[in-house]
């Protein structure tokens, strides 16, 4: 999810045509139900199981297969797509020419890098032990 909003947001310096942002949001939008149906089926695994499954952790293994393949395409099409230099270089340069904007970067990335790493309950129980020690 935090990857998707960072290539919309990023795409904005492209010149996607119209094709190319159906394909962007549908591989995003792909990539997610994924995931979704790949966590769906572990919770369901761990329903059904009380101890370790073999089946179950083929079952899971397979789900997370399927998800990384869909990225692995995202990412090849996002290549494809995104891999200029000049524009790289553009944006680059957008960031350097606009401190603000820059900060507003940093910011988001540290966020969404905690997001990533520890997750919504991961970071309310990092938040949780701050606020107790104040």
């Amino acid at each position: 999810m935090v990857a998707g909003l960072y290539v919309i947001l990023f795409s904005f310096f492209y010149n996607l045509s119209k094709v190319q942002w159906a394909i962007v949001i549908l591989l995003i939008a792909s990539v997610m139900v994924a995931e979704v149906f790949n966590t769906c089926l572990e919770q369901l695994c761990n329903l059904n199981t009380d101890s370790y499954d073999p089946i179950a952790k083929i079952a899971k293994d397979i789900a997370a297969g399927a998800v990384l393949i869909l990225s692995f395409a995202a990412a090849a099409v996002g290549f494809l797509f995104y891999f200029n230099l000049e524009i790289i270089g553009n944006i680059l340069s957008y960031f350097l020419c606009n401190p603000l904007m820059l900060v507003l970067f940093v910011i988001s990335f540290a966020v969404a890098v905690l997001f990533i790493g520890f997750g919504p309950n991961g970071i309310k129980k990092v938040y949780n032990k701050i606020k107790v020690k104040k």
